[in-house]
């Protein structure tokens, strides 16, 4: 099918559906009274770790396994073979997936750069999307993502879980209902020890992967030999850096508890310390967001060393005028304003709440926890935050759409460049 057909394609419109206020549901809550089919765009690592978790809830069909890589693809349709009575089709172009009428929703476990292209596809196509985070690999991108899933009235989740974990939705309930007093500043963090990716070099395409497909609506550029599968996370052609990788969950939860929307202001600070390699994206990082509440939020990104706050390496800590609520993995501990524990709770974490979210929405449509539209501005804070790192400038925003004002060099980075033919539909 032509690339640029498949872009703007657009089937009969679904039934309209009421969109109604976020209910959190848990797999208990689950009353799946259809299948639901899923189609899977990526299967490496955190593909097939979504692969595993919707074959483990019930009534849910994988119909399509989808990777450009070969060897991938056969592992993961092998397990899936294993798990449900009808073996998987393996495809290399996702699209093949849009044509089966059958299916009922696309998981994008792809690469950065296809998260909102392939969203916007699969809801023209008339399908519900589960896209991994961040949602999309520009700002544009995410009002695009967002645009393609109302014009269609499809339902689009993000992969940041958190929004799902039972404990960690409790705790944003205590927050809102003024447990910790006014809450006037989050703080979140990501530390971990990676180790260098090395200086790649040219070399020939393996037989198993489709480079061509891989790089889809990127402008195309040769392979090299530390890209695949994860080191692209850390070029800007392709990846979001740490804070769009795994700054976008704390980031999500802080603007979620503080109950802010889009910022005025957006500074960032840092740089590539640690190793002498092939990193574009800063290893070390600190960006600061300014809301008109009169209210701020931070992220911590250290790449190279494991120690954060809190003795944990990913966190969140929510400050208030009469006291903090701390999370850590799927829990929380609440603290007075002398730092004396107050109370805890913990919770399950991992998938399972998250996906039993989604496949419910499909089922009746409705908005998820995760919805585009929460995905798209926690998002955008991780792409504001590397633009005001990669230009060295203060970001001024405007907080009805957190569209930078003022800032030519910045807003060149607002959008990108797309190989052609496969320019995203806008509107």
């Amino acid at each position: 099918m032509n690339d640029r057909r498949l872009f703007l394609k657009s089937t009969a419109a679904a039934a309209a559906f009421t969109a109604t206020a976020t209910k959190t549901l848990t797999a208990q809550d689950a009353t799946p009274s259809e299948t639901v089919s899923l189609g899977i765009m990526g299967v490496n690592g955190r593909g097939r770790a979504i692969t595993s978790g919707m074959l483990a809830l019930p009534n849910t069909r994988i119909d399509y396994i989808c990777d450009v890589d070969s060897r991938a693809a056969d592992r993961t349709a092998e397990l899936v073979a294993s798990k449900q009575q009808q073996r998987p089709k393996i495809v290399t172009d996702f699209r093949h997936i849009l044509d089966d009428k059958n299916v009922d929703a696309l998981v994008v476990a792809a690469p950065n750069h296809w998260h909102a292209p392939a969203t916007i596809i699969g809801c023209d196509a008339g399908k519900h999307v589960y896209v991994e985070k961040p949602c999309s690999g520009t700002a544009a991108e995410g009002e695009w993502a967002l645009a393609a899933a109302r014009r269609n009235n499809r339902v689009v989740q993000m992969g940041t879980q958190r929004r799902s974990w039972p404990a960690l939705v409790e705790a944003v309930k205590k927050i809102h209902a003024g447990e910790i007093g006014e809450t006037l500043y989050a703080r979140s963090w990501y530390n971990n020890r990676r180790a260098s990716i090395g200086k790649g070099k040219p070399a020939p395409t393996p037989d198993w992967l489709d480079w061509d497909l891989w790089q889809g609506p990127a402008p195309r550029r040769e392979f090299k030999d530390n890209l695949v599968h994860y080191n692209w996370h850390w070029h800007w052609h392709w990846g979001n850096g740490e804070m769009g990788n795994n700054g976008v969950h704390g980031l999500d939860v802080a603007r979620w508890a503080l109950d802010v929307t889009f910022p005025t202001r957006v500074t960032a600070g840092g740089g590539k310390y640690r190793h002498d390699d092939d990193q574009e994206t800063p290893d070390t990082m600190m960006a600061t967001f300014d809301f008109p509440e009169g209210k701020t939020i931070t992220w911590e990104g250290l790449s190279w060393s494991p120690l954060g706050p809190h003795d944990t390496g990913f966190g969140i800590s929510i400050h208030g005028t009469n006291g903090s609520l701390v999370m850590r993995g799927a829990g929380y501990t609440i603290y007075d304003m002398k730092g004396k524990e107050v109370s805890t709770n913990s919770g399950p974490a991992g998938d399972p709440d998250h996906f039993t979210d989604f496949l419910t929405a499909v089922r009746s449509p409705r908005r998820t926890n995760a919805d585009i539209e929460e995905a798209h501005r926690s998002t955008l804070l991780c792409h504001l935050g590397n633009i005001a790192f990669r230009t060295g400038t203060v970001l001024q925003t405007n907080p009805a759409n957190g569209h930078i004002e003022h800032n030519d060099e910045a807003n060149k980075l607002w959008s990108r460049e797309y190989a052609k033919g496969w320019e995203p539909r806008k509107a």
